[in-house]
């Protein structure tokens, strides 16, 4: 019988988010494809640095040895060649990293891939193929790079989310920046009993609902937290549309406008996603962090 990915949660990674690729890429893009592909064969012993996302696909696989059947499915999309996956897969084992699907477009853009592999969140660090992913439906972010990796494989997962045009749509974010913070608030209140649509990341937070919901709430191996700049005023809004949604956030923090990246840090994120440049340039110095792009109408 053919492997079914359909009820699983399945991530798609790019191998630069998984791996620092940086150098690499560097002479990719100084010197062509033939002596990328030579750096490549020639560090074939020599493992990748871990990348922006290994800390959270580590510790999202390891809630696989809970199971007997796997919940947890990480795939690896790549523009790269096959050929260059000789030293991936050897970093993978490296890391025993329990990865056994891959994808090599030449080139070609991953985005196309993603429904075949069933796929509920992509990261990358290409931001196109991210864009093309949010337009057909599919969570996606930008992971950004360099970010320091400080800890090693545990037992939770924990996941910061911000809310407006990121698990939630973007019309309320659309009245605040265009009427201001006074206009948003009386809008918000007006509409308490109203709920937010759904953003990019509705899907892949309800998926992970259902993985917490296998576990007493006390020990489920995912934590979630809700980061927002709303102030606390607008909290009915937001928590009546978790409610209604049948998901949960297990903290949430309203921060009035407050910088976010002490509390996302105090969290303990393995990843943070947000779709503010101001807010990611600070989280991204202590937490692996992701860019969602807005979806295009």
């Amino acid at each position: 019988m053919a492997y079914d990915l359909q009820n699983k949660l399945v991530i798609a990674i790019s191998s630069r988010a998984l791996f620092n690729l940086e150098e690499e890429n560097a002479i990719f893009d100084e010197e062509g494809l033939e002596s990328y592909y030579k750096h490549q064969l020639e560090h074939l012993d020599n493992p990748l640095a871990k990348g922006s996302g290994f800390r959270f696909v580590q510790n999202l696989l390891a809630i696989n040895k809970k199971f007997d059947n796997k919940l947890i499915e990480v795939i690896i999309l790549s523009r790269n060649n096959a050929a260059t996956g000789l030293r991936i897969g050897r970093s993978i084992e490296h890391y025993n990293l329990d990865i056994e699907r891959t994808g090599w477009t030449a080139g070609t853009p991953v985005s196309r891939y993603l429904n075949a592999f069933k796929v509920d969140l992509f990261l990358s660090v290409h931001t196109q193929d991210v864009e093309e992913a949010v337009n057909s439906g599919v969570a996606a972010a930008t992971i950004l790079p360099h970010t320091p990796i400080t800890s090693e494989e545990s037992d939770i997962v924990k996941i910061a989310f911000d809310g407006d045009a990121v698990l939630f749509g973007d019309e309320s974010e659309r009245i605040y920046q265009e009427k201001g913070l006074e206009a948003f608030i009386e809008h918000e209140r007006q509409n308490a009993k109203n709920p937010l649509s759904q953003g990019p990341f509705f899907k892949f937070l309800k998926t992970i609902s259902e993985i917490q919901d296998k576990f007493p709430m006390e020990g489920s191996p995912i934590r979630t937290a809700l980061v927002t700049a709303r102030n606390f005023s607008t909290h009915e809004r937001v928590l009546g549309t978790l409610e209604g949604w049948g998901v949960r956030v297990d903290e949430a923090f309203f921060q009035g406008g407050v910088q976010k990246y002490e509390v996302i840090k105090a969290f303990g994120a393995d990843i943070f996603f947000d779709d503010q440049d101001t807010h990611l340039k600070d989280t991204s110095k202590e937490t692996p962090s992701a860019k969602v792009p807005y979806k295009r109408l």
